[in-house]
């Protein structure tokens, strides 16, 4: 099972991360964008995910993948259960694969491999 403290430690060891507190609620940035948020207790958290493809993630695992009507419906954002998911290796693709979307094309291009399965759909989100 995965933590909120396994997620802190994932993230904050991505290239050039911070976390910040925005709406009561540990934030993780690269460069200054949003990549993902815990939850508001520390059960899920969030991480960025194109429109168009978590309709998909959703339906194939419902028990970890999930959207909260009306407030996640315009935004790139997709919820996730932790304790769901398989272990700190799918956990950090997924952050890897967030932190790619959010992080500038310069930071991006120094780091090729960085999210690079998943973004390349061999893993998920």
């Amino acid at each position: 099972m995965t933590t909120a403290d396994d997620v802190r430690t994932i993230a904050l060891a991505l290239p050039d991360t911070a976390e910040k507190l925005a709406w009561g609620q540990p934030t993780f940035r690269v460069a200054g964008k949003i990549f993902a948020a815990l939850g508001d207790d520390d059960t899920t958290m969030g991480v960025k995910c194109p429109v168009e493809d978590r309709a998909e993630l959703i339906a194939a695992e419902p028990q970890k993948f999930f959207t909260r009507k009306g407030h996640d419906d315009t935004y790139a954002w997709l919820r996730v259960r932790l304790a769901a998911l398989d272990d700190v290796d799918e956990l950090t693709a997924i952050l890897a694969d967030s932190w790619r979307q959010a992080a500038p094309r310069k930071l991006q291009d120094a780091h090729p491999d960085l999210g690079r399965a998943v973004a390349d759909g061999e893993g998920a989100a």
